[in-house]
């Protein structure tokens, strides 16, 4: 068996159970081992035996199930959800509404026309034509889905709501002809209803971001091959592993390999979401996407495709956005059998009534009511209502709640983990403290003063931070003549107006120069400095001060982690950077956990090992790294500056980079999802309450509908509560 996974997007959803009807109809298909279809994120991921089935042939499984099928794979990573959908399915709605509405006044209102065309009612006949176009036009898919599934004897939500409009109408029109009261309105309104539910549900779900595309579009398409001494420049898919690449100052590495010449900084934050570069040499690992700041590079191909790290991060979310939660499985199991229950409780309640008193119309008349008091239209009103107004209250706050799985992941969450850099800090470097040497007697203005004039002649990030940092303080900066920058150590140069040697940089820059570094190795050793990257100020052959650049803290970070401490949630802080630099901010937040030198690969393992010790996670991030655990963690919440992968793979999205939204947003999610739970319960109860007594006779299709119509409303109603809360 060669085993294959596709993912495909399934269009024409409408509830749970047609999530559950795909997976049956799936897995009965010989050569498909498995298939697990989201009806939220509207994907599904098939494995399948590709010696015995094609991607088409797979796909025609779920065609022939009655729903459309919009792409796979490929087409899938491009992001490009159908707006139309949305639109389409306002639309839908609207018109439906409007032909519903003259049939929702006659029956509040029951005009009397007393126009009679061949001795009957012409008010009857319009009714008959409205409700015709309402229930065969706009609720055709409905009829479509369930005869569909009726051929493969299996039922969904589309059955009940098809065979009670159904019932409904073609009762409505016998009684046209033997005088009975009608009941076009019922079904009419029926199909309106569940109309504007699944345009709720479309609305809710938005837009999906076209972030697989842009993540894709890192990547470089060209490369510059070297072969036999000539530079080549070839599309990505000619090469080849072991092929040999050149790769200049500003260009983004192609492909994941491994340094065989030069030695540059590789800009990794759109892998990594770390902000200062990393230093490479010979025998150096790079990675495709990466941003190579200043100096060539051979590199040598050793993973191309699938197996490069971009690639890696891409299928580990789809694999991780193709699961489903366990709420989910539970939602599928009770549709499945609600409504085949109510199919056997509608044909008894017609058996019953019928042996009991013989008369047909009044044992028909009691089986719709069942059917119709029993029509989700609560159940479809539930979920999605209470949605749209916790994202329209999200939105008006500046949180973007992306699916209904946003809601469903706040409940019972523990712990909650952040990224530190870009997400707890700015993302940014800045001279946090000078340090001058007591020995050399220099000023820290003076100190400053050198070392910005050493790194306005650099590029490097850490020393854009000191000219910065120089900058601020008003300071005028002396220009320099055979500046030299050093890979991997700092920037030298001459003063015009001195002729001293200046140097800014890392020891290994000092003891290259042979530098006496007795004070730096001093002051490298003291933990009660802060931590971060220490640049050591060098003047006429002597360290005469240090500067320390360090990532700054958000704003609100502090306040936002004693928030959500206040509440009872463990807090943790994990990063890429090293222990100490970790710890050192961590403290600053009043964080006690930290989790620092965590690799971008090992993030998501992180988070499954407090799932594992059964914490419920919010894991809350900003880079393309911290994709995978975004999709991992129960609940993952991407800044507002995030890259597209995290906000693509994120449930919530901040549109501000304000972490006190976290708070705000957990909230939210836990009232939302509160309310769903509370929305679900009475239109349950309803059901419980509403089909005896429909069973008993007791109540009416009309009385039905207008129940019906009620628990609908009342499902709105306190959706509308969300937004008082």
């Amino acid at each position: 068996m060669k085993k294959k996974i596709i993912i495909i997007e399934v269009l024409g959803m409408t509830c749970a159970s047609c999530a559950l009807s795909n997976e049956t109809a799936l897995e009965k298909v010989k050569g498909i081992s498995k298939a697990n279809v989201n009806f939220a994120t509207k994907k599904a991921v098939i494995e399948f035996d590709k010696e015995i089935l094609s991607e088409q042939a797979v796909m025609e499984v779920v065609i022939e199930n009655g729903y459309r099928v919009a792409g796979f794979n490929e087409d899938i990573k491009k992001g490009e959800y159908r707006m139309d959908e949305v639109e389409k399915s306002k639309k839908t709605f609207l018109f439906s509404a409007i032909f519903s509405a003259p049939l929702l006044l006659k029956m509040f209102f029951e005009p009397e026309i007393g126009t009679v065309f061949l001795d009957l009612d012409l008010v009857s006949w319009l009714e008959l034509i409205f409700a015709a176009i309402v229930v065969f036009y706009f609720g055709a898919r409905f009829h479509r889905v369930a005869f569909l599934q009726a051929k493969k004897m299996q039922t969904n939500m589309d059955t009940l709501i098809s065979m009670g409009t159904l019932v409904a109408f073609f009762y409505s029109v016998w009684a046209i002809f033997n005088g009975k009261v009608v009941y076009f309105e019922t079904s009419a309104i029926i199909i309106t209803l569940i109309l504007l539910g699944k345009y709720f549900e479309e609305k809710s779900l938005g837009a999906a971001s076209s972030a697989m595309k842009k993540l894709l579009e890192l990547g470089s398409r060209k490369a510059q091959l070297l072969l036999n001494g000539e530079e080549e420049s070839v599309s990505i898919e000619r090469v080849r592993v072991d092929d040999v690449l050149l790769v200049r100052p500003g260009e983004k590495i192609p492909l994941d390999g491994k340094v065989i010449y030069g030695r540059s900084s590789v800009n990794e934050s759109m892998l990594t979401g770390e902000s200062l570069p990393v230093d490479k040499k010979i025998g150096s690992n790079v990675f495709g996407a990466t941003l190579n700041e200043d100096g060539i590079l051979k590199i040598k191909v050793t993973e191309i495709g699938e197996g490069t790290a971009l690639a890696q991060i891409i299928k580990t979310v789809e694999e991780a956005q193709g699961s489903k939660a366990p709420i989910q499985k539970m939602v599928d199991k009770v549709a499945g059998v609600f409504v085949p229950s109510v199919l056997v409780i509608s044909l008894l309640t017609f058996v019953g009534w019928l042996f009991a008193t013989a008369d047909f119309s009044l044992a028909i008349i009691n089986a719709v009511a069942v059917l119709v008091i029993a029509c989700p239209c609560a159940l479809g009103l539930a979920t999605p209502t209470a949605i749209m107004v916790g994202t329209g209250r999200g939105a008006k706050n500046g949180i973007l709640f992306k699916t209904s799985e946003s809601f469903e992941r706040a409940k019972n969450i523990s712990m909650v983990i952040f990224d530190k850099t870009g997400t707890l800090t700015k993302g940014t470097p800045r001279v946090e403290k000078i340090v001058a040497n007591p020995e050399n007697g220099f000023e820290r203005k003076k100190i400053l003063k050198i070392a910005g004039s050493v790194a306005a002649n650099s590029t490097h990030p850490l020393s854009r931070a000191v000219k910065e940092g120089a900058k601020q303080k008003n300071i005028t900066l002396q220009s320099l003549q055979e500046v030299k920058e050093e890979s991997g150590m700092g920037v030298t140069g001459f003063c015009d107006t001195h002729k001293k040697q200046l140097m800014l940089g890392n020891i290994k820059l000092l003891e290259k120069h042979k530098v006496d570094t007795v004070w730096a190795k001093t002051i490298l050793e003291d933990d009660n400095l802060s931590q971060g990257t220490k640049l050591f100020v060098v003047h006429n052959g002597l360290v005469v001060g240090l500067i320390i650049v360090a990532d700054e803290i958000r704003a609100q970070s502090k306040k936002a982690v004693a928030k959500l401490a206040a509440k009872g949630l463990k807090i943790v802080m994990i990063s890429g950077d090293n222990e100490k630099t970790a710890q050192a901010v961590a403290k600053q937040l009043g964080i006690k956990t930290v989790l620092g030198g965590i690799l971008p690969s090992g993030k998501s393992k992180e988070v499954e090992k407090f799932q594992a010790q059964g914490e419920k996670v919010v894991f809350v991030g900003d880079g393309i790294n911290d994709a995978p655990s975004l999709a991992q963690a129960d609940l993952g919440i991407a800044m507002g500056g995030a890259t597209d992968i995290a906000k693509e793979t994120g449930q919530i999205i901040l549109m501000q980079d304000n972490l006190e939204k976290v708070v705000e947003a957990i909230e939210l999610s836990q009232i939302t999802f509160k309310t769903i739970k509370e929305n679900l319960f009475w239109a349950f109860f309803y059901n419980i309450v509403a089909i005896p007594l429909a069973i008993a006779g007791i109540l009416s299709p009309m009385i039905a509908a207008a129940a019906m119509s009620f628990s609908s409303f009342s499902v709105v109603i306190n959706s509308l509560r969300i937004y008082r809360k």
